[in-house]
C-alpha cells in the first residue's frame, strides 16, 4: 500500500492479502484454530508469531488482520485491533490501561454504556473518576491533575451533539502524562483527525457507519502500534472480546463504500437541519453543521462537515415526539444509528433513560428531543415525510 494513496483508496484496498487462488473479494479464513507443520514449529509461533503467523482466533486471523491494517490506514494509525462490539472497544480500552488507584477525567456526556462503565464498572475496581463539562475547557483544566491517567470523551456527543475540543483536551492531558481516549463514532474515519489532534487510542463501533448497513455488531480500537499490541492485544485476547472472521469480512466490505455513503448521508443530514430549522412545530435543531450550531466553528475546524447525526427538539415534550415519530413513514424508529436506512431515536425514553432527570436536563435531553440519524434515502422525500408527521 502506498501512503500516498487517498482515503477513497485505501478503503478499498490497505490491507488486502490474498491466498493462492488470487480472489478479488477478500476470503473469509473460518477457523478458530491453525496448523503447525511440527512441534518445533508450533514452539516457535507461541514464542515468537509472525505477521502472517496466526495462533488462535482469539488473538488473530487472517480476515480480521485484513480488517485492522484498512481501518487503521484509514484512521492514520500505526495499528488496530478489531473487538466484537463497540462497547467492547470502549471497554477494553479502558480496563486495559487502567489499575486501582487510577484517576480518569470523562465528559459527562457519553451514550447510556459508556456511562455505565464509568460510572459503574471503573470505581468497582478502584478508579476513580471524574466528570466534566466536556465543551467547557477550563472543567478540563482544573480535572486533570498529576495522577489523572486518562480522559475519555466522544469528540461529537451522544444525542446532544456537543463537541470537545480534541487538540485543546489532548495538550492539557499530556502536559500530565495522561492518555486521551475518545469514542469517535458519530465524527466517522471519514471526517476523523483525531490521531493528527493528539488522541491516543480512537474507538468506534463498527455497528454504525464502518458496516453502515444494519447486519452484524462490531468495534475497533487504534492507536500506537506499543499500545495496541503490548497493552490493548493482551487483556482483550485473553478476555475474549475478540471480533469474528465473518463480521470482519462484512466490516471490509463496509469500508469499500463508507466514504461514499457517509458523504451523501452528511449532505442529505445538512439539508435537512437547514429546511426544518425555523418550523414552528420545533423548539430546536440541533447539527453541528449549521452556522447556529454553538460549536460550528469547532466542528468546521474538528471535522470539516457535520457529519450524518442531527437532533430535533419536537414541541409538546414527550406527547410531540412520540406523535412526530408514529407519524413517519420513511424514518424507522430504532435505537441504532450510522445505517443506510433513516433512524429515529426518544433518547430520553431509550438509549438515556437511565439518567437521573438532573443529568438529562443538564445534557440537554428533554422529553421532546429525537436523535435522526440520517440514512441514504432522497433528501426530498425525508423532508416530505418529517414535515407531514410534525403537521399530522
Amino acid at each position: 500500500m502506498s501512503k500516498d494513496w487517498d482515503q477513497g483508496t485505501k478503503a478499498v484496498h490497505a490491507g488486502s492479502k490474498r491466498s493462492q487462488y488470487g480472489e478479488v473479494s477478500e476470503a473469509i479464513f473460518m477457523t478458530q484454530g491453525f496448523v503447525y507443520d511440527t512441534a518445533e514449529a508450533a514452539e516457535a509461533r507461541f514464542e515468537s508469531a509472525g505477521p502472517d503467523e496466526f495462533i488462535y482466533a482469539r488473538y488473530g486471523n487472517p480476515t480480521v488482520a485484513m480488517f485492522e491494517e484498512r481501518i487503521a490506514a484509514l484512521e492514520g494509525a500505526e495499528d488496530a485491533f478489531a473487538t466484537a462490539s463497540g462497547m467492547a472497544a470502549v471497554n477494553g480500552a479502558m480496563m486495559s490501561v487502567l489499575k486501582a488507584g487510577d484517576h480518569v477525567v470523562s465528559a459527562r456526556a457519553l451514550f447510556g454504556s459508556c456511562l455505565y462503565i464509568a460510572e459503574e464498572i471503573l470505581p468497582r475496581f478502584g478508579v476513580e473518576v471524574t466528570f466534566v463539562d466536556g465543551s467547557d475547557l477550563s472543567a478540563w483544566e482544573t480535572a486533570i491533575r498529576p495522577d489523572t491517567r486518562a480522559v475519555f470523551f466522544e469528540s461529537l456527543s451522544n444525542p446532544a451533539l456537543e463537541l470537545v475540543d480534541i487538540e485543546a483536551v489532548a495538550k492539557l492531558a499530556h502536559g500530565q502524562d495522561a492518555l486521551v481516549i475518545c469514542d469517535n463514532v458519530f465524527a466517522t474515519p471519514v471526517y476523523s483527525h483525531a490521531i493528527a489532534q493528539g488522541v491516543d487510542l480512537v474507538i468506534y463501533s463498527a455497528t454504525k457507519h464502518i458496516d453502515g448497513q444494519g447486519r452484524a455488531l462490531g468495534g475497533v480500537i487504534l492507536g500506537s502500534r506499543e499500545l495496541i499490541r503490548k497493552t490493548i492485544e493482551p487483556y482483550m485476547k485473553h478476555t475474549g472480546g475478540s471480533m469474528s472472521p465473518f463480521t470482519a469480512w462484512i466490516m471490509l466490505k463496509g469500508l469499500e463504500t463508507m466514504r461514499l455513503r457517509v458523504r451523501e448521508q452528511t449532505a442529505t443530514a445538512a439539508y435537512l437541519a437547514s429546511a426544518l430549522e425555523d418550523h414552528p412545530q420545533l423548539s430546536r435543531v440541533i447539527y453541528p453543521g449549521s452556522p447556529s450550531h454553538p460549536q460550528h466553528a469547532l466542528a468546521m475546524a474538528q471535522m470539516g462537515a457535520g457529519g450524518t447525526m442531527l437532533a430535533i427538539e419536537v414541541k409538546g415534550g414527550k406527547e410531540g415526539a412520540y406523535k412526530f415519530l408514529n407519524a413517519c413513514k420513511i424514518g424507522l424508529i430504532s435505537n441504532n444509528l450510522g445505517d443506510a436506512k433513516t433512524i429515529l431515536t426518544p433518547p430520553a425514553f431509550t438509549t438515556h433513560q437511565r439518567l437521573p432527570q438532573e443529568q438529562k436536563d443538564a445534557l440537554g435531553i428533554t422529553p421532546g428531543l429525537v436523535r435522526i440519524s440520517v440514512g441514504l434515502e432522497d433528501a426530498d422525500d425525508l423532508l416530505a415525510d418529517f414535515t407531514q408527521a410534525l403537521l399530522d
